[in-house]
């Protein structure tokens, strides 16, 4: 069985850094810095996605100039503002001493992803780390998804993709991959389903009985 797993918000708690990188960004701009709530929200999307929303009449270049301050505070201090949800460690280690296969597949460039698998001693469980690039190459889930599969050599139907939010379910989806969705990360219940998730989990420790739920037992 390969499983996907999605970073942000499935594996890691990442708030206080991304949010305050955010707002570093748009503060270094000169840009309104919105209520938590909808910086909170930007936990998920693509960065390039979300300073198109937060930036007062967004352009390509104040959309990659945000996205550059965010990266000088990030990759200095909000990469390590983070912490591994409860129960995350164990279940990841169940799910590789059963046989399973672990891929990284987030949205994050897959340098910071991988210092962050690192900083929480979880990198070598995972057979691969795939993430964006800093240009922001495979910053979408269905391209990064995609191309994933294919540098692994992995059938789509003996995969299945866990992530917290729309985007990981609707990546999923678009390359035939089972889609399991979290509830303990930034997406809602509602968000999940109506996104097309076969299955949901409430707890980290679910994680480690993915291969029991019905619609994946065959995988």
């Amino acid at each position: 069985m390969h499983i996907l797993l999605d970073l942000d918000g499935t594996l890691t708690d990442p708030k206080i850094g991304i949010t305050k990188s955010i707002a570093f960004a748009l503060t270094q701009l000169n840009a309104p810095v919105p209520d938590e709530a909808t910086l909170t929200d930007c936990i998920g999307p693509p960065l390039s996605h979300s300073f198109a929303k937060l930036l007062p009449q967004p352009s390509p270049h104040k959309i990659e100039a945000a996205i550059a301050h965010y990266r000088t505070r990030f990759s200095t201090q909000g990469l390590f503002e983070n912490r591994l949800y409860p129960g995350i460690h164990s279940a990841i280690a169940h799910l590789v001493q059963n046989g399973a296969s672990l891929h990284l597949a987030t949205s994050k460039p897959h340098v910071f992803a991988r210092q962050t698998l690192e900083h929480f001693k979880l990198a070598n469980y995972f057979t691969s780390i795939h993430g964006s690039e800093l240009d922001g190459t495979r910053a979408e889930k269905p391209e990064l998804i995609a191309y994933l599969l294919k540098t692994e050599a992995i059938a789509p139907e003996s995969a299945i993709m866990v992530g917290d939010r729309s985007y990981d379910i609707l990546g999923a989806t678009a390359n035939n991959v089972a889609a399991v969705g979290v509830l303990w990360g930034y997406g809602s219940k509602a968000e999940l389903i109506q996104a097309g998730a076969q299955s949901i989990l409430a707890k980290p420790n679910e994680l480690s009985c993915i291969s029991a739920l019905p619609i994946l037992s065959s995988k």
